[in-house]
């Protein structure tokens, strides 16, 4: 029964999506309309494919997990979200306009044409791509937890060869606009699911309530309901809580592939709608906690200590067959869809960026078959790293988005400031990753900021050298306000 489920989900999503990409668009022959949607994303398509590349499986498998075996520091979800879009409704429709303007495909164009560098260009893509790589990581590690719960004889190297290849198969065969059919599909099963899970939850683990739920969780695991949760040791208190909040704010829409989802709007005004909405979505992570602090309650222990694996093992135990592959099939279309326009997207920087400076003469056809190939490996990167992890996926995507992070200074001066250089941002970026890579300094910058989210004393001191610099040496550059 849940494979049955998994295949009818997975594969009617994915057979739907073909029919509307198609009969929305041309087979594409060009990057603008393979990696953007042709420039015509009206607001419905928008919302769920802007939300579709946020609420993945991070949101769910990750965040449920997290509150089990962490407890309060899950609370997370809520700040960053809303943040997140308060930043984006200044910050998108600028992206949105400026790349409209100058025809710009991917993230690196616009760090090329702003600072009027093709080698900062290159160098922005290379870091972009070691972010999409890390946060691809994330949809394989969970979409190989469903093939394993659907295939139990299967082993965990086989199960994410077998993830990364259907990644691979609908990215080939799609595009953004039958990404985005299939990213509404998952989002409304997604809240459908999730709510039914904590409609009934409470009945079964004992409760009359969640109310009740919520009480005897503190009186039995009082740790779980404050900071720093049931892992005091980790230091996850107030303060990694509001800088980690803030450093995925700050990081969100400066991933490579959510600057390619601002240039495909139709508009400005639709992105504004959707960042005005988007916090919305924040309540469904008050409903996933509670699933993580029932399973607690419950005293389920993930397979293997793997806490990403808990809310299926927490459904398999307590609820029918069925539900398990409803979850199960939501699951991994919300690993699926956001995998798969990840892949995308760095296939496009690394044809538009790194193939095509080395080979100006390339038409676009060769540069969209070059982007089509090198997804393939990225793919197996992503693999790579799946098969040696054994974080959860909130730790990874923290990781990513420390990473990402660096990119931001060079992203908010653009818009802020006349006299950046591309030297100043270079240096930055170089700051701010040895400052987290570098033992000495990542060890000096934790005595100095404890409990901090290592991400974002990086960023601080990315951003102080890239404006100290810039300052220092200035030069005029062209206005960045939308025409």
């Amino acid at each position: 029964m849940i494979l049955a489920l998994i295949l009818l989900i997975v594969g009617g999503t994915v057979a739907g999506s073909m029919l509307y990409g198609r009969r929305k668009q041309k087979r594409a022959q060009n990057m603008e309309e393979w990696a953007l949607g042709g420039r015509k994303l009206g607001t419905l398509v928008f919302w769920f494919l802007n939300a579709g590349e946020i609420y993945t499986t991070f949101a769910v498998l990750g965040i449920s997990g997290f509150a089990w075996a962490y407890g309060a520091p899950a609370y997370l979800a809520f700040c960053s979200v809303s943040l997140s879009a308060a930043i984006g409704y200044w910050l998108t429709p600028l992206i949105h306009a400026y790349g409209r303007r100058h025809r710009l495909v991917t993230q690196a164009d616009f760090f090329a044409h702003r600072y009027n560098s093709r080698w900062l260009g290159v160098c922005i893509a290379a870091a972009g791509l070691i972010a999409l790589v890390v946060y691809v990581q994330i949809q394989v590690t969970a979409l190989t937890l469903v093939v394993r719960l659907a295939a139990p004889g299967v082993g965990q190297g086989a199960a994410a060869l077998v993830a990364v290849a259907l990644m691979l198969m609908f990215v080939f065969l799609a595009g953004l606009r039958s990404a985005a059919f299939a990213a509404g599909v998952k989002d409304i099963l997604m809240l459908v699911v999730v709510i039914a899970l904590a409609w009934t939850v409470a009945g079964v683990v004992g409760e009359t309530s969640v109310l009740d739920l919520f009480r005897t969780v503190g009186d039995r695991f009082p740790e779980a309901v404050r900071f720093p949760g049931l892992k005091p040791e980790l230091g996850l208190d107030v303060t990694w809580l509001v800088t980690s909040a803030l450093n995925v704010a700050l990081g969100t829409y400066v991933f490579p592939h959510m600057f390619q989802l601002c240039y495909s709007a139709d508009s400005g005004d639709t992105i504004r709608r959707n960042a005005v909405f988007q916090p919305i979505y924040s309540l469904s992570y008050f409903f996933i906690i509670l699933l993580g602090f029932a399973a607690l309650l419950a005293g389920t222990q993930a397979p293997g200590g793997d806490p990403n694996a808990l809310l299926l093992a927490f459904v398999g135990e307590r609820y029918p067959a069925w539900m398990l592959g409803v979850l199960a099939g939501t699951a991994s279309l919300l690993a699926l869809v956001p995998g798969s326009v990840l892949l995308l997207t760095c296939g496009a920087i690394f044809g538009r960026n790194i193939v095509r400076p080395l080979m100006p003469s390339i038409d676009d056809r060769t540069e969209l078959l070059a982007s089509r190939l090198a997804m393939v490996v990225f793919a197996a990167i992503a693999l790579y790293l799946t098969l040696g992890a054994s974080g959860s996926l909130v730790e990874i995507g923290l990781s990513a988005y420390a990473a990402i992070g660096m990119l931001a200074p060079g992203v908010y001066c653009a818009f802020l400031m006349r006299r950046v250089t591309a030297g100043a941002v270079l240096a930055g970026l170089v700051t701010g990753y040895a400052v987290m890579w570098v033992p000495a300094l990542s060890n000096l910058a934790a005595g100095w900021f404890p409990h901090w989210e290592a991400g974002l004393v990086a960023l601080l001191a990315n951003a102080a050298v890239t404006v100290g610099l810039s300052l220092a040496v200035p030069r005029k550059a062209p206005s960045l306000q939308p025409a």
